[in-house]
């Protein structure tokens, strides 16, 4: 029986990047993506999400529909809202994309900072080898590691 969860989002901010209701929908997906939200978990209606955000009911709405519309949530009427079982697929697909175009981006910051392919190379392989020495001995990145 799917049960809900307190979602570890917030604290929104106006002042920051992006309206809030895609706030709300990068904080879901990270949740997903992250392992804290796994499939079937029952999500808080709008207005219970809108009052613990301080946001409007639409705001919430809108964000559910989005993330309804990509797969990572499912509504069922008179039950609520719930963590689609391919959610994590789906996320993890939307942050490989995400990661592609940050790379994308990356080489070219290096590329107008007149590093050579070889240098680029060297430099993503010197970010990885700092992220390996954050990996536990389990393999399983920290940010990932599911909670007590």
């Amino acid at each position: 029986m799917a049960q809900e969860r307190t979602l570890l989002i917030g604290p929104l901010s106006a002042s920051a990047q992006g309206p809030l209701y895609l706030q709300i929908v990068n904080a879901l997906k990270r949740e997903v993506s992250e392992g804290r939200l796994p499939g079937g978990t029952a999500l808080p209606s709008f207005r219970g999400l809108a009052e613990d955000l301080l946001v409007s009911v639409i705001t919430v709405k809108r964000a559910y529909e989005e993330l309804e519309r990509e797969g990572i949530i499912f509504r069922r009427q008179g039950l609520g809202t719930f963590v689609s079982e391919v959610a994590t697929d789906r996320s993890r697909e939307v942050k490989t994309e995400r990661a592609r175009g940050l790379f994308r981006e990356g080489a070219r910051e290096a590329a107008e900072a007149g590093l050579s392919p070889r240098a680029v190379i060297q430099l993503a392989q010197s970010v990885l080898k700092e992220y390996a020495d954050d990996e536990p001995v389990s393999g399983e990145p920290k940010h990932v590691r599911k909670r007590a």
